[in-house]
């Protein structure tokens, strides 16, 4: 099964930021931002974090592909 941030990067587009913005006010490191870009897995709370910011549920940000 593999994660997408698709929801996230639309999000991110909708408020007109960048992941270096996102980042920046959520202090999240770049290695974590680099690991969603890739579509793996990031810790619970960071997601947490990014729903408060954005006023989202989780499913906002991130969906799940299987494998096939």
């Amino acid at each position: 099964m593999k994660t997408s941030y698709n929801g996230l990067w639309k999000i991110l587009i909708d408020h007109g930021m960048q992941k270096k913005d996102l980042a920046e006010e959520l202090g999240i490191s770049s290695s974590t931002i680099a690991k969603m870009g890739k579509g793996e897995n990031v810790s619970l709370d960071v997601l947490a974090r990014i729903c408060a910011h954005f006023n989202c549920d989780i499913g906002d940000l991130i969906s799940f592909k299987m494998d096939n």
